[in-house]
């Protein structure tokens, strides 16, 4: 059993893709331990074996963020373990089929934005002065947001919008495609893009939580885009490695402990981006 001082990095969707990526280059840089996490049994503990190979020592939990049980035995597993939580990345994610748009949308929406909320209302709360969160989000979400209305847009854009609100906004998107009326209401026609625009005003408003309730402790929470990636969901033809594509979530998890910023940003290529 770990000791509740030791320190620990925890990565979600970490089997593959980015997240295994993110996994492998903390284990390489990251002072404590890792937690490699993936909803399938067998595909993470394959990948932490893959690691093992290579001379690394990440650990496993297993987690499906769309599982609200699955996320709290994580969080039991946390704290009785390291007493805390220094390091989160929320990366797992799903990308969306060429299916009907609404089925899409409720898709998208319940992983994308639901399950990552979820993780972040139960893991936050454990996060250690200096902690350092960092939600992989998508320029596809800037992308969107520009085609929404202007109506939305302020609303997206706003400092005071409140979780509740924008839970109501992403829930509208969703009931909006089920009459098809999506467009006629303002949004644009991608369902991803637009779970991940609920993904980045998520954590501004959690990064202003944290200034407002814990600023002495000096936790950096930020969203980021890793680019276009060669995974599973972009395809073979993206312009970035999956090493490439950790770049930036990684920086951000690893902002030194005298860091003041970024915080509450959306940040690619390791630049913050105008929201």
């Amino acid at each position: 059993m770990s000791s509740s001082n030791q320190v620990v990095a925890l990565v979600t969707g970490a089997n593959k893709g980015i997240g295994f990526a993110i996994a492998r280059d903390l284990c390489r840089k990251f002072s404590g331990d890792v937690v490699l996490t993936a909803r399938n049994q067998a595909r993470g503990r394959a990948a932490v074996q893959q690691l093992q190979a290579e001379g690394l020592s990440p650990r496993f939990h297993q987690l499906d963020i769309d599982d609200l049980q699955s996320i709290r035995a994580l969080r039991d597993f946390l704290l009785k373990e390291y007493g805390g939580l220094d390091v989160l990345i929320n990366n797992a994610g799903i990308g969306t089929d060429p299916t009907q748009f609404h089925i899409q949308a409720e898709a998208a929406m319940k992983t994308n934005f639901l399950g990552t909320r979820a993780v972040c209302m139960e893991l936050l709360p454990l996060i250690k002065p200096q902690g350092r969160v960092v939600n992989v989000s998508s320029t596809m979400s800037l992308d969107a947001l520009k085609n929404c209305s202007p109506e939305l847009q302020q609303k997206f854009r706003s400092d005071t919008i409140t979780e509740e609100e924008l839970v109501g906004l992403m829930n509208k998107f969703v009931e909006d495609t089920k009459k098809g009326m999506h467009e006629k209401e303002g949004w644009p026609n991608s369902a991803y893009g637009v779970s991940k625009i609920g993904v980045t005003v998520l954590s501004r408003i959690h990064a202003r939580k944290l200034s407002q309730q814990r600023r002495d402790d000096k936790i950096l929470l930020n969203a980021c885009c890793p680019g276009w990636v060669r995974t599973d969901m972009a395809g073979p033809k993206a312009t970035k490695s999956p090493e490439e594509g950790a770049e930036t979530p990684v920086y951000l998890a690893l902002l030194p402990p005298d860091a003041e910023g970024p915080h509450g940003q959306f940040v690619q290529e390791k630049k913050v981006e105008q929201w």
